[in-house]
């Protein structure tokens, strides 16, 4: 039977992730010490994201799990803390216009010293903005079967699931055409199942942890060239999509290249997943 092999979040968006032993579901994805995945972003002069493929350095910016505070490290700068508690009149008085892609809604400005500080670790002018309480942000209801699904700053769905035989496969393609091994973190994904078939993921229904969560595969993942940056010094090297293009086209998204699957949580808001959970994996028919 499936099992959980790894839980990750990524506090900031396009940033290194943080491996957890245990993560609690909420509707907008998983979070772990009051800090939710996706919950910060870097946005330009004109509020549009920032990720790792304009800026792979971003890659070395590591969040760290603090009691009251994110705590924010990268390489030859101090450590930046952001507190976990947003004041109300942040909240309030500190909303900014963001964009990802072509969607435009409303986020927190975290202040001048947070921007003062990614600016010079990234070397670009750039604010971090932190998701509003006020702002209900929702995936495609295309393919969410028009259920309303909150979302914070993901590209578009709240978890991400893949599993471990998917990269095994992919890294003995790579290994035949006398290339280097690939880690499971070039595809940042929050969920990753092992004892399953290699894109396994691709064919179920639903993923059942005990009797009260369900998350729901709704779409495959297309993938981008953020696979190809070294996720620990920010090197960008061989792009697997040459290697993934040969055989993982998905028609479902119009001939993207996929890997892994976009799902959301039908039941179990709340309750906690724990690595070594077992997973009754149903498979549509």
């Amino acid at each position: 039977m499936p099992s959980i092999a790894e839980l990750n979040i990524y506090p900031i968006k396009s940033c290194a992730g943080i491996r957890l032993s245990t993560a609690v579901l909420t509707d907008t994805g998983l979070s772990a010490g009051g800090v939710h995945d996706r919950e910060w972003m870097l946005v330009d002069e004109q509020g549009l994201f920032l990720t790792q493929r304009e800026y792979p350095l971003m890659a070395t910016i590591r969040p760290e799990l603090g009691n009251s505070h994110l705590l924010v490290h990268a390489p030859n700068m101090p450590t930046l803390q952001l507190a976990l508690q947003m004041p109300a009149v942040q909240a309030s008085s500190a909303t900014v216009q963001v964009t990802i892609w072509e969607e435009n809604f409303s986020a927190v400005d975290a202040g001048d010293a947070a921007a003062a500080w990614f600016s010079q670790a990234l070397g670009v002018s750039c604010r971090l903005v932190r998701s509003s309480p006020q702002t209900r942000r929702f995936a495609n209801q295309k393919w969410t079967a028009n259920k309303l699904v909150p979302t914070r700053f993901s590209d578009g769905f709240p978890i991400l699931l893949t599993g471990m035989a998917s990269l095994d496969d992919l890294n003995e393609r790579l290994q035949q055409q006398g290339r280097d091994a690939l880690p499971m973190n070039r595809f940042r994904p929050n969920v990753v199942l092992d004892e399953m078939e290699a894109f396994e993921e691709d064919y179920a229904a639903c993923f059942e942890i005990g009797t009260d969560i369900q998350l729901r595969p709704v779409k495959p993942c297309p993938r981008c060239p953020i696979p190809s940056i070294d996720q620990l010094t920010g090197t960008v090297g061989p792009d697997p999509l040459d290697i993934l293009q040969t055989y993982r086209a998905n028609p479902l998204v119009d001939g993207g290249i996929t890997f892994g699957m976009n799902v959301i949580l039908d039941s179990g808001t709340g309750h906690t997943l724990r690595l070594g959970d077992e997973v009754n994996m149903q498979i549509a028919f």
